[in-house]
């Protein structure tokens, strides 16, 4: 592949996987203790100088050359691109959202993307629905933007259909309990369809403060034994619960990329799903069915599918897992990533100077202004930093990766203590 490159991968350290669905969910710590105030959707706001010192420490010992960061809402995302670029760092961004522009939250998440993305060598979509949102957001050149979608383990997500019950129809739904999952459509579809089909169910796992519609909803219908709700589930739990359903139901009413439904139909679900964002792009047209974000065209669709699976004229569980294995892998994933970081490692990085220009040219003269100048102080604490501690007197970490890494396993004919020469050599 010829020169190594050292990639150092950014993501939100306040997140984790919920649900089966990609979910951030801040881990806040009681407000005694708390450095970063939560300003918006259970994220902090970028500080910006606080975390330097540790990055560049990081970026030094590692021999970084090339940062990748994800999230438009991740603060520490968004200082690690500034840092780096200060640093002469290449830079690649990931955005897995879709937003909008007219509403506070998106006007100023959209002006902190200009500003983090104006310089940054290359970005990268899930779908081609997020580049084309991406694109107009930060005022992109399309070129420099790629596609690489999501990708799922099919190992992981196997059809088990020992583990339906033939007495009933199962619908599932596995998801974050919030607004923009349509939890108020699931709200509306869930009375309606099980009033029409005595035989019908609904497993729902995830968490959110959407949860209260669900259950005044089962309350209020006396739906106990045919809506449950479990709760908040971990990744390795997903699998058992997508089995145990014949239709995996997705109410997105925006999705950039939703993982969720290529999971339900890598379990051999038949999925039902709005048709939004880029989840037309996800599935090919025999394995999903798309409606409209409503719950008369929701009920429809549902409808449909219910109609075919009570004929038998759905595909079998294992002909669905067959079609989906290989649609998205975490190796062709990482090939095409390395073909990016290949690409932004020969690119050059813009000095100080024509740095300053760029921010004022393309963020506008106010915003730009400010990031110009706080720009100029990154660069300054740097130059601070490296007065204090300079690179050549820290500790460069261990290279362990690769045929020619220094951990080796070296094979040996017989088991026993090490000798004074290995426990050197581990040392």
């Amino acid at each position: 592949m010829g020169q190594r490159r050292r990639a150092a991968a950014v993501n939100n350290p306040s997140s984790q996987r919920v649900s089966g669905a990609r979910a951030d969910v801040a881990r806040v710590p009681s407000r005694k203790h708390s450095i970063c105030m939560v300003m918006y959707n259970q994220s902090t706001a970028t500080t910006c100088f606080h975390s330097l010192p540790l990055l560049r420490c990081v970026f030094v010992r590692e021999r970084i050359t090339v940062v990748h960061a994800h999230s438009s809402f991740s603060a520490m995302g968004h200082d690690a691109l500034f840092h780096a670029k200060t640093m002469g760092l290449n830079t690649v961004f990931t955005d897995h959202s879709l937003f909008g522009f007219a509403d506070v939250s998106s006007v100023l998440t959209n002006k902190l993307l200009t500003v983090t993305l104006c310089d940054t060598n290359h970005i990268v979509c899930v779908s081609y629905t997020s580049k084309e949102n991406t694109v107009l957001r930060a005022a992109l050149n399309p070129e420099i933007v790629s596609v690489i979608p999501n990708a799922v383990d099919p190992t992981d997500f196997t059809p088990d259909p020992s583990q339906r019950q033939d007495d009933r129809i199962t619908i599932v739904v596995v998801s974050r309990l919030v607004y923009r999952k349509g939890i108020d459509l699931l709200g509306g579809i869930i009375p309606e369809l099980c009033l029409k089909h005595p035989d019908l169910h609904f497993i729902i796992g995830g968490e959110g403060p959407k949860r209260i519609v669900l259950e005044e909803v089962r309350e209020k219908y006396q739906l106990h034994d045919r809506v449950r709700l479990l709760g908040a589930l971990e990744h390795k739990d997903v699998r058992r619960v997508l089995v145990q359903g014949h239709i995996f139901l997705n109410t997105s009413l925006t999705e950039a990329f939703c993982m969720a439904i290529v999971e339900g139909a890598s379990c051999g679900l038949q999925v039902v799903s709005t048709r939004v964002g880029g989840i037309p792009e996800v599935l090919p047209e025999d394995l999903i069915t798309l409606c409209e974000p409503t719950v008369r065209s929701l009920c429809a669709g549902l409808e449909t599918v219910i109609a075919r699976q009570r004929s038998g004229s759905v595909p079998s569980p294992a002909s669905i897992h067959a079609s989906v294995q290989n649609l998205y892998t975490w190796r062709n994933v990482a090939e095409r990533t390395e073909k990016v970081y290949d690409r932004v490692a020969g690119e050059e990085v813009l000095p100080l100077d024509r740095r300053l220009r760029r921010l004022r040219a393309h963020c506008g003269p106010v915003a730009g202004s400010i990031f110009a100048f706080v720009a100029v102080l990154d660069f300054l604490f740097v130059l601070l930093l490296q007065w204090l501690v300079p690179d050549r007197v820290m500790d460069v970490a261990v290279d362990g990766s690769g045929p020619h890494g220094l951990w080796r396993q070296e094979p040996s004919s017989k088991a026993g203590p090490p000798s004074k020469s290995d426990t050197k050599r581990a040392a």
